[in-house]
């Protein structure tokens, strides 16, 4: 507004010029409500160019509900006062290329119809988005936030871009994006990032935090892919599947799988945007922390089923809590009895995958739960994990969850750990994969309850067998006493003879003979013997039994003790 309040737009073609003439560079401008033209925004801004540089500067700009029709350019403005551009609405493309606000920028509740372009833009003060609605690309890149910037409830409809952007202190509380890309940007005192929804991908590839962050964010997938937080942070998600590969954690760093929707202030964060695009399981899949120090991170609530954990430090420090869930194998080959219940890594899924020569799923195919899930580079052996290196994955987390005192958790690490041992050609010498074998088949490595006490009974059903059709003699020996004693009295010796036992001829199957061998086995269980009469056979089938038996018994209480240890 101008003169009486006149609008630009509207004033006679000798009173706009005249008006524009008397501008200099770093004059005050008030223009609320004015609808600019290409042209007439042009004329404007070239009326305030400073002659040194031919950059236009404004001091105080006031711009509430004003309208630009076309492309609004205001490529290298610098404002030195306040800018104002509440309610604005830029119906074309907005331009704001290395502009510089040296004051507070408002652009809350503007509406940006096409492109909104603030690459390497610089702002001093604070700067507030605040319900504003970018229906173009919005490109911040390598744009600079000095003062504290809000982007609370901003609706971006395509996507926005902050790539190496820095920001002092920022709040994106309640925003809305399709794809968000921070990557490279650089927070020194921010305190929090949303909560805010997210159709696509948010992006925070190498970006540097500097100071404790929380971090809240309900989206389709998230990047933290050498991400660098220098305190601690702690990182709420939902829906999405978030890759840390290579982060940067220097100081305790906790990543939670939310149970309900943000609520930051009244009622919760709508998420119908996210559901409406198929995305119908609010859990958090952790997908890699290669690369990372996880003697800093916490994990808890998260869905590790497809993680890839080869290539981290201190994997033997993570702590997994809550109701993490990991890996199970194929249902087809538990259903044959080929393979016990447990939770598996998806680095033995690729290497079994691979070994059993399973062809990788086609694209848009769902992989079969029946076969072992492929890996990223399942057609290249020499890049897909082999078993020495998936064991000493499985040792760290099993030795994670024993200091965490989960020893049930603990058990199916081990399995997997001696399966991989099992099944390793170089570290496992031929003898030692001999007797892993051997473990395996008679008690899952002692945390198999059910083998071990199935092959007990199995071998108790022989000994008795043995011990009725070989064991137990015919009949009991009969003794005979025999005695001389010479004329006139005197002292009388006596001299015991016991028959040898006889193998049985017939009747071998009876009911004492069952009862007898029943004796014979249950003694040899616990390690005791019977003091039944035996064959030769008899004797040595009983001295097996004791050996085996109750090696099996001990076998099977040890693997219950595994899984109800606390």
């Amino acid at each position: 507004m101008i003169g009486q309040r006149a609008c630009l737009a509207h004033l006679r073609v000798p009173e706009r010029d005249a008006y524009l003439a008397s501008l200099s560079a770093g004059a005050d401008i008030d223009h609320r409500g004015t609808p600019f033209t290409q042209d007439l925004l042009a004329r404007l801004l070239n009326a305030l160019r400073d002659p040194a540089n031919s950059k236009p500067v404004i001091g105080r700009a006031s711009l509430t509900e004003a309208s630009f029709q076309g492309e609004a350019d205001f490529t290298d403005v610098t404002f030195t006062g306040p800018a104002t551009l509440r309610l604005v609405e830029f119906q074309g493309y907005a331009l704001f290329r290395g502009a510089r606000f040296e004051e507070p920028a408002i652009f809350s509740a503007a509406t940006f119809r096409g492109e909104a372009n603030f690459e390497a833009a610089s702002f001093s003060g604070p700067v507030d988005f605040s319900r504003a609605k970018i229906s173009g690309n919005a490109r911040f890149r390598r744009a600079a936030f000095s003062g504290f910037s809000r982007f609370n409830s901003t609706r971006f409809e395509a996507d926005a871009q902050f790539q190496h952007a820095s920001f002092a202190d920022a709040s994106f509380t309640r925003a809305e994006f399709t794809d968000w890309s921070l990557r490279g940007a650089s927070f020194s005192r921010t305190s929090s990032i949303g909560p805010l929804t997210c159709i696509g991908r948010v992006d925070l590839t190498g970006c540097v935090f500097e100071s404790p962050i929380r971090i809240e964010i309900a989206a389709a997938e998230v990047r933290c892919v050498g991400t660098r937080w220098e305190s601690t942070a702690h990182v709420l998600l939902r829906y999405a599947t978030l890759d840390l590969s290579d982060a940067v954690l220097t100081a305790p760093t906790a990543v939670t799988a939310h149970a309900a929707p943000f609520k930051p202030v009244g009622k919760p964060l709508s998420e119908a945007t996210l559901r409406r695009w198929g995305r119908s399981d609010p859990s958090v899949q952790v997908v890699s922390i290669s690369g990372v120090d996880a003697a800093q991170l916490v994990l808890t609530d998260t869905d590790l089923t497809d993680c890839r954990f080869i290539g981290a430090f201190h994997l033997d420090q993570l702590r997994i809590e809550g109701r993490t869930r990991f890996a199970r194998v194929p249902q087809g080959l538990r259903l044959r009895g080929r393979w016990s219940q447990r939770r598996v890594l998806a680095e033995e899924h690729h290497w079994r995958a691979q070994h059993a020569g399973q062809r990788a799923p086609i694209a848009d195919e769902s992989p079969s739960e029946r076969l072992w899930r492929t890996g990223p580079h399942h057609k290249v052996r020499e890049l897909t994990p082999d078993p020495e290196d998936v064991a000493a994955v499985y040792r760290q987390l099993r030795k994670a969850l024993e200091d965490g005192k989960n020893e049930p958790g603990a058990a199916d690490f081990y399995y997997g750990e001696m399966e991989m041992r099992r099944h390793s050609r170089d570290d496992t010498t031929r003898a030692e994969r001999g007797l892993l074998h051997l473990y395996w088949l008679l008690s899952g490595y002692g945390l198999r309850a059910s083998r071990a006490f199935t092959w007990l009974a199995l071998l108790m059903l022989t000994t008795i067998l043995l011990m009725m059709g070989l064991g137990l003699p015919q009949h009991s020996p009969k003794q005979e006493a025999s005695g001389i004693v010479p004329a006139g009295g005197g002292r009388v010796t006596y001299t015991i003879d016991k028959e040898d036992p006889q193998n049985p001829t017939t009747n071998w199957f009876t009911t004492k003979r069952f009862e007898k061998a029943l004796n014979v086995t249950l003694n040899s269980v616990v390690f005791r013997s019977s003091g039944q009469d035996l064959t030769t056979t008899g004797t040595y089938v009983e001295m097996a039994s004791r050996l085996f038996e109750p090696a099996l018994l001990a076998l099977g209480v040890l693997a219950i003790r595994g899984r109800i240890k606390r």
